[in-house]
């Protein structure tokens, strides 16, 4: 497994099925990318230059809302993750 950094968090992908409004399923390339994903690991938080740390706003098993294009892309173990720092996330899902 992957252990995050300062203030990053791994997301795994949430893929939705997408389809028109006739019905037919859309091919992963015409497909548009979704920007929601579930946190998987989290960083123990930024390093204040006073050294102590800020924590992170999120934990594991959250649903989030990320910016379209951030982060980093890592594949491990047939599985795809998302490397992105606290400052790339917009919302948590309830």
């Amino acid at each position: 497994m992957l252990k995050p950094l300062g203030d990053r968090i791994i997301i795994e992908k949430t893929e939705k099925e997408q389809t028109t409004a006739s019905g037919i399923v859309l091919t992963d390339s015409a497909k548009e990318q979704s920007n929601e994903g579930q946190v998987v690991a989290v960083g123990p938080g930024k390093r204040l230059e006073d050294g102590t740390r800020l924590t992170v706003d999120v934990a594991v098993g959250d649903k989030v809302v990320y910016q379209q294009y951030a982060g980093t892309e890592v594949k491990r173990d047939k599985e795809t993750y998302i490397i992105l720092s606290e400052d790339d996330i917009l919302a948590i899902i309830e």
